[in-house]
């Protein structure tokens, strides 16, 4: 039991280290984007930035990307400091046409420690700015819903989604940004996730990306179409 404890004490110690080297995870996607070609002429190379909700799109329904010029750049539990950092490597680099950038509640949950709303948007703001500044078309997206974070209960996160996505969404409007609406149709009475849509009321099942993948396909049209 002691070699047991003293083992899992090494291990945190070396991932809390890792994590401290490389704090937005550059490490993640660094071989996947060093082996990555241009994109072919004509191709509309969309880019997917975001935390495990993006992630586990591909795990949870890798159809959706299939054959498609789609890359996946979410990873779990980053909040939007994080994501901002990587952003020139993960996004900007790739060359896509379109980036789709959902982002927020892992900040809300205080996964790098506390963050204001205002906060939360302008680190959004700064990534729609960063990908505007280099010929990218951005697709902004709602926070998904979420009444508690089973990794951290009692954070009460359903008012402040609601009102970050408002915050959002009038970023959006006043830019002339496309936003597409996961919440509005994904929530539920409590202004969370029903449980056949996200198990965990976080984390969407194949169920609830089929819920989202034709308002994004709707999204990308519309931004490869716009000006």
């Amino acid at each position: 039991m002691k070699n047991n404890a003293l083992l899992l004490t090494i291990v945190m110690l070396f991932s809390s280290q890792a994590f401290a080297q490389d704090w937005p995870n550059f490490a993640k996607y660094r071989e996947q984007n060093a082996a990555l070609a241009p994109p072919a002429k004509g191709e509309n190379r969309i880019v997917f930035m975001g935390n495990s909700i993006t992630e586990g799109w591909s795990k949870v329904n890798p159809e959706f990307f299939e054959g498609k010029p789609y890359i996946n750049r979410g990873i779990s539990g980053q909040t939007t400091p994080q994501m901002l950092v990587r952003f020139r490597a993960d996004v900007i680099n790739l060359k896509p046409a379109v980036v789709i950038i959902l982002a927020g509640t892992n900040d809300i949950a205080g996964n790098t420690g506390p963050s204001t709303l205002e906060m939360i948007a302008d680190n959004i703001y700064s990534m729609v700015e960063l990908a505007q500044a280099n010929g990218i078309k951005v697709v902004l997206s709602s926070t998904l819903p979420a009444y508690d974070y089973p990794w951290k209960p009692g954070m009460e996160p359903a008012p402040k989604i609601v009102a970050l996505n408002k915050m959002i969404k009038a970023y959006a409007d006043k830019n002339k940004i496309i936003y597409v609406d996961y919440f509005s149709a994904m929530v539920d009475d409590r202004d969370g996730l029903p449980t056949e849509l996200a198990k965990d009321g976080v984390h969407p099942t194949k169920a609830g990306y089929n819920v989202m993948e034709p308002l994004a396909e709707a999204a990308i049209a519309k931004a490869l179409k716009s000006k």
